[in-house]
C-alpha cells in the first residue's frame, strides 16, 4: 500500500480504528467491470478487523463485489469548518480489504451487532425485524488489510 504523502498529519492505527469503529456511517468504493469507480454511503459496524454492512439481495454494489472483491472504504469524523484558516479540520480513515459474502451464525452476529451499534434501545424489536426480513438481507464482509488514519490540519 502507498504510503500517506503528508505524514505529518497520519493518526495511530489505535487513533484510526476508533474512528472506524465509532464513525456513523461510511462510503463503500468498488469498481465494475469496465473500470467505472462507485462510491455509497452505508451503515456498518467494524468489529474484529473487519467491517461488516447489510443489502438488498442483488444490486450495483453486489455486481461490483462479484467482479472484483477488492474494495476501499472511507469514514470522517470530527469535522469542523475553519473559515478564517480557508481550511477545514477533519479525521478520515480509509480501509483496503476483501469483501465477500457471510452466512450462518456469522452474519446473523453482524445483524446484531448493527442492532447495537444503532438502535440498541430497541433490541427486542430489532430482533424481530431482522427475522422477518431475513430472506431479503445479504451481509457483506470486508476483511481489513490495510487501515491509513488522517487528522488534518495539525494544529499545534
Amino acid at each position: 500500500m502507498r504510503e500517506l504523502r503528508r505524514n505529518d498529519k497520519q493518526t495511530t492505527l489505535d487513533q484510526a480504528v476508533e474512528l472506524l469503529s465509532d464513525a456513523e456511517y461510511g462510503t463503500l468504493s468498488t469498481v465494475d467491470g469496465d473500470g467505472q469507480p462507485y462510491g455509497v454511503p452505508l451503515n456498518y459496524v467494524y468489529r474484529d478487523g473487519a467491517i461488516y454492512f447489510h443489502c438488498a439481495l442483488n444490486g450495483h454494489k453486489l455486481d461490483n463485489i462479484g467482479g472484483n472483491p477488492k474494495v476501499s472504504f472511507c469514514v470522517v469524523g470530527d469535522v469542523e469548518v475553519l473559515p478564517a484558516e480557508f481550511s477545514t479540520s477533519y479525521q478520515s480513515v480509509i480501509a483496503f480489504g476483501v469483501a465477500s459474502e457471510v452466512v450462518g451464525n456469522e452474519r446473523y452476529q453482524a445483524l446484531e451487532w448493527l442492532l447495537e451499534k444503532y438502535s440498541s434501545d430497541f433490541m427486542e424489536q430489532g430482533i424481530k425485524y431482522i427475522d422477518k426480513l431475513d430472506k431479503v438481507t445479504r451481509i457483506i464482509k470486508i476483511e481489513v488489510r490495510h487501515v491509513s488514519g488522517k487528522k488534518s490540519p495539525v494544529k499545534g
